[in-house]
């Protein structure tokens, strides 16, 4: 009996062709819309918007079928009359190129390095030169193990441990890398796990089995210290546990991987090892203070994150030290600039310890010119030739505050990324990377046409940056899966470096592969001693109540707040984030504005910025200022709106959720780009129902119609409708307020509380340190590739940054 044959899926080029061939007349109409547009770059909704133009006799054929598939998963088309070029992505991290010539008809196939190519004649031209600087991280990454199903994106750590326990663990010799990352195991020259009176694999089951027979005959609250001297003699030093059940438990942990590895106990076993005691983190940028900072310049959320997160970090390693049976204290340093202009903040004091914790501390470092200290506050956009030298200046502090090296790096942002990527190239550690936001899914073909935006936001060195530090990372943390591979339509942020070009710089064809296990989901919350809900009514903070009612209410215009709230029995819609175009402030006061509906339903309120253009240094916010006083003007909202300064006091800000939650009203977040949401977070757990940007993580975050409601930015037409449509269901049933209310609240107890943040970042920065000692994973030929990219390419790009002056005084 013949075997079936299996039929390969056609390419995109076979599925061009067949539509050209079957419906000539009709793909010929459309993509001569497309070239009648002239030279440019059609986005998604473009492409499909043409549809609607292309008039056939008999009506369109593209309802649906192969090619209606295609313009679906189109992500750009590369409009160079007569040639057509598509990125099609059939999904997520997956990419195909094809350039139809419209005049004759024919389909070709592109590799990546021909789309990018042709994408640079839009600005370039038709060049002749084959000699254009090509990155591609491919070949250094295509030994690693890697899934290749887009859901598995973002388990990272799983997937490797299935895989590397299956390759190491084949028989007992593959079994000797863990013996000697035990035996190597040391703390400030203390051994621990494991002595050198264990010396073969064999030994420690033996060890481990008599160990484990006196175990069982102690009680279980016995501490290490009645047993620890017999331990030793048998080759067992400190670190198994601080009682006899808990060194048990390690022990039967370990026995049964030495038996029969299986992945999940030996992520639990890796993730039991005491390996980290000291952390740094890094996040130059901005004001990073404790009080009076949020609303400054480039001072948001990412503040408000590590804040939170050292906080939940230290009780989980203090937690783990004293399970472990260490009598270690840890010590966290967030490293950040020193500002000796510091406008009121603690930003000039070098070391300050973080409230609320025993063993956690800014430490501050300064940038340097050529005059000694640069006194004044810098942009994000103009950090880079400050970070080398804050680099080797923030490693000699680190190492006068610890008394050595510490065990972990966590860079944020794509300064603190670049220089935890030097620090831990310097120091030999295990890298973990935050972006927090990566600008180019911000900004629109920022990388094309990076020179128009290069004077403003210096996206060479930054894109640079981050292809840096994202390959030198050893493992990367998001806190949603869209941050990594976007949705069904939409590119996630790391995907977009997949490939890209800066023409006339250099053209990456493998930047980074979103399949690469380096990448972990892992959510953060938000402080709930701050936010909770508003129904908990005896933690709610009633003494503010007369500030919050003067902040929404108080018919005086001042410094504080503007506009006036003439209905009070209305529900408020409110938003609060830093005034910049991204997060789309007045984008919401602008849809607010034109729908009647809406504007008849609810106040609008908004927490954002200055008012006064003269009170503020930063670029784009000054530009936002101007439009939202142009905007009230425009739709007299005078009685309708209130726009409040930005507001510092977290607690405040909390109680401030809840008291919107009393009114029945809505918290709004409209980003054109988010890449995770920290105030969709806190609205949802004071119990404030929630719209948010579907362009990021908040598409995640919210189940849409169920936990909130997600509304696209570049329609505010259709999310004014979606509100006005909420509030008036609500209106004619209050239940469907506490209904949405309800579940997501439900849906932040499931997904998003700082400890199960803290207890999954501890376990991965374990379990990537074993790998990379066992294994290939330290990724030695790439650091080498990465280190001549910086010196070659980065150093120079640095020196084109104009640097600060600070003014004679």
């Amino acid at each position: 009996m013949a075997a079936p044959k299996l039929d390969r899926n056609p390419s995109i080029r076979e599925r061009v062709e067949d539509t050209l061939h079957a419906h000539r007349n009709e793909l010929v109409a459309l993509l001569s819309k497309y070239v009648s547009k002239g030279k440019g770059i059609l986005q998604p909704h473009r492409i499909l918007d043409t549809l609607d133009e292309v008039q056939v006799p008999g009506g369109s054929v593209f309802t649906e079928g192969p090619f209606l598939d295609i313009l679906r998963s189109s992500q750009e088309a590369i409009v160079l009359p007569p040639f057509v070029a598509i990125a099609v992505r059939p999904r997520p991290g997956v990419w195909e190129f094809v350039r139809v010539n419209v005049n004759e008809l024919n389909v070709e196939q592109l590799s990546v390095s021909e789309y990018l190519r042709f994408k640079e004649e839009l600005v370039d031209g038709q060049h002749d030169n084959p000699y254009v600087l090509e990155l591609d991280f491919e070949p250094f990454t295509a030994l690693i193990p890697r899934p290749n199903r887009s859901s598995s994106i973002g388990n990272g750590v799983q997937f490797l441990n299935r895989h590397l326990s299956s390759v190491l663990f084949r028989n007992r010799d593959c079994l000797e890398p863990l013996l000697d990352f035990l035996r190597e195991h040391r703390h400030k020259g203390h051994v621990m796990m494991l002595n050198d009176r264990i010396h073969s694999v064999g030994r420690l089951q033996s060890v481990l089995t008599k160990a484990e027979e006196h175990l069982s005959k102690l009680p279980a609250d016995t501490p290490y210290s009645e047993f620890s001297n017999k331990f030793q003699e048998w080759g067992l030093e400190k670190g198994w546990g601080d009682t006899a059940e808990h060194v048990l438990e390690m022990m039967h942990l370990l026995l049964d991987v030495l038996q029969a590895p299986d992945p999940s106990t030996l992520e639990n076993f890796l993730g039991r090892i005491p390996m980290i005691f000291n952390v740094v983190i890094v996040s130059p940028h901005g004001y990073f203070g404790q009080a009076n900072v949020l609303g400054m310049p480039d001072t948001g959320g990412q503040i408000v994150y590590i804040l939170d997160q050292v906080r939940a970090l230290e009780n989980e390693m203090v937690l783990r030290l004293k399970k472990q049976g260490l009598d270690v204290s840890p010590k966290i340093l967030i490293v950040t600039r020193l500002i000796p202009d510091s406008k009121g903040t603690s930003c000039n004091q070098r070391l300050e310890r973080i409230t609320g914790t025993k063993h956690t501390f800014i430490l501050r470092v300064p940038f340097k010119n050529e005059n000694g200290i640069l006194k004044k506050w810098v942009s994000r956009f103009d950090v880079w030739p400050y970070l080398e030298k804050f680099a080797e200046d923030a490693a000699g502090e680190i190492a006068a505050e610890l008394q050595g090296t510490p065990d972990f790096i966590i860079g944020n942002y794509s300064d603190g990324n670049l220089v935890a990527s030097l620090l831990s190239y310097k120091m030999g550690i295990t890298q973990c990377n935050i972006a927090h936001a990566l600008e180019k899914t911000k900004y629109p073909d920022s990388d094309i046409y990076w020179k128009k935006f290069e004077e403003k936001y210096h996206f060479s060195c930054q894109f640079t940056a981050d292809i840096i530090a994202m390959n030198n990372a050893d493992f990367i943390i998001t806190s949603t899966y869209q941050e990594i591979a976007g949705s069904k339509n939409t590119v996630g942020q790391y995907e977009s470096h997949t490939a890209f070009t800066l023409p006339g710089l250099y053209r990456v064809v493998h930047g980074i592969d979103v399949f690469d296990p380096k990448f972990n989901i892992v959510s953060p919350g938000a402080d709930m001693s701050i936010y909770f809900p508003y129904t908990a009514k005896d933690r709610r903070l009633t003494a503010l109540h007369g500030t919050i009612e003067s902040l929404l209410y108080d018919p005086e215009q001042n410094d504080v707040h503007i506009g006036h709230l003439g209905d009070k029995s209305k529900p408020i819609l409110f938003s609060m984030a830093r005034l910049d175009r991204v997060k789309n402030i007045t984008g919401l006061v602008e849809a607010y504005s034109k729908n009647a509906k809406l504007r008849e339903h609810v106040n609008l309120v908004v927490v954002a910025g200055f008012f006064d253009v003269k009170n503020s240094k930063d670029r784009e916010e000054i530009e936002e200022i101007e439009k939202m006083h142009e905007l009230i003007k425009t739709y007299d909202l005078f009685g309708q709106f209130r726009w409040i300064s930005a507001q510092t006091n977290r607690a405040q800000n909390g109680e401030l959720y809840r008291y919107i939650a009393d009114t029945h009203g809505a918290f709004v977040q409209p980003a054109l780009y988010e890449a995770f949401g920290l105030t969709v977070v806190e609205a949802m757990t004071c119990g404030l129902p929630t719209f948010a940007t579907l362009h990021g993580g908040p598409a995640e975050i919210i189940e849409h119609g169920v936990s909130g409601f997600h509304i696209d930015p570049y329609h505010p037409d259709q999310a004014a409708t979606l509100m006005a449509d909420f509030f008036e269901q609500c209106k004619q049933d209050p239940n469907h307020w506490v209904k949405i209310s309800d579940r997501g609240l439900q849906r932040i107890y499931d997904k998003y509380t700082w400890k199960i943040y803290s207890e999954r970042l501890m376990t991965l920065a374990g379990v990537y340190g074993f790998w990379k000692y066992v294994s290939k994973l330290e990724r030695r030929e790439t650091r080498r590739y990465l280190e001549m990219f910086y010196i070659l390419k980065f150093r120079e790009l640095a020196k084109s940054v104009p640097r600060s002056v600070d003014e004679a005084h």
